[in-house]
């Protein structure tokens, strides 16, 4: 997770490259530099986004108000901000999901 996951200002930031459309949401691994990140919902309307939040909050067990979009609005390759949570935690718990496949 080297690169992937950093310390920041406000919070722990993360690098996700999503990709909307697919079967089913999950996170699957490692894509350039970034976690990637499968959603079904499709990238209208802010819905990927949410379903980003969402799928990200629950992977760190997190309430969604502590998961913000802080780049990337309207690109697959976007920083998440973490509040709450220090880096080893998120590290360790994004790779026990991507071990876990979903």
């Amino acid at each position: 997770m080297q690169g992937i996951v950093r310390q920041g200002k406000d919070g722990v930031r993360v690098a996700v490259h999503v990709v909307p459309r697919s079967a089913r949401n999950m996170i699957v691994g490692i894509h350039g530099g970034a976690l990637r990140i499968r959603l079904n919902a499709p990238p209208v309307g802010g819905a990927a986004n949410d379903a980003l939040i969402a799928i990200v909050a629950k992977a760190l067990g997190v309430p969604r108000r502590q998961v913000e979009i802080i780049s990337g609005h309207t690109s697959r390759t976007k920083v998440l901000s973490v509040s709450g949570l220090s880096r080893d935690v998120v590290e360790l718990k994004l790779a026990e999901r991507i071990k876990a496949k979903g």
